[in-house]
């Protein structure tokens, strides 16, 4: 005996056939509208978020200033992580730096382990003299771009992908209803028990 495999047939809707009803060409229109629109806003959509996030990395970098300060007190000893037992290579440490308006400021900033009081270390200021940490690097400021343009392009092409398949829905329950109404139509007795 042979087995009857039933399946989905790809483009089904789009074929010429006695059972295809104008909703299934709707649907099918609707699904195509959908994808393709959620491809075109989620590549606009991810170029821009990548654009806006290396703009942003940008403009945090020319807000920071490579300055060099004087090291005056380390805090004593490194520390190990506890739990994979790794030997961190660099310690808090006062220092003393000029700012861009010739005041001397003294703040705390991570130093390698093995400086003594007295040597000279760079550290990163802002506009207003502050230490801040150093500005994200090239390889850092792309990968950036390149998850938010991503994340957005994706979210993006999600929420279109969603809107079309509520509007799918839309128009299937209007179809079932129509279906309800003809059916009531044709077979009054609908509903009834037969004993």
């Amino acid at each position: 005996m042979r087995k009857v495999r039933g399946g989905k047939v790809l483009g089904w809707r789009w074929q010429n056939n006695p059972l295809r009803r104008r909703s299934d060409v709707l649907e099918a229109w609707i699904v195509l509208m959908a994808w393709t629109f959620a491809l075109i806003v989620a590549v606009v959509i991810g170029i821009l978020g990548a654009q806006l996030a290396q703009h942003a990395a940008q403009r945090d970098r020319a807000g920071r200033t490579r300055t060099d300060a004087v090291l005056v007190r380390v805090v004593p000893g490194g520390t190990r992580d506890v739990v994979g037992g790794v030997r961190h290579d660099r310690v808090l440490a006062t220092v003393r730096w000029r700012d861009d308006r010739g005041a001397v400021r003294t703040g705390t900033a991570e130093v390698k382990r093995a400086l003594r009081a007295g040597s000279t270390v760079p550290v990163w200021t802002d506009g207003h003299g502050r230490l801040v940490s150093p500005p994200a690097g090239p390889g850092e400021t792309v990968t950036r771009a390149v998850l938010v343009g991503a994340g957005a392009g994706l979210a993006a092409g999600l929420l279109v992908l969603s809107g079309g398949y509520l509007v799918r829905l839309r128009v299937e329950r209007r179809d079932v209803e129509r279906w309800g109404t003809e059916w009531d139509r044709t077979d009054p007795r609908r509903g009834h028990t037969t004993g």
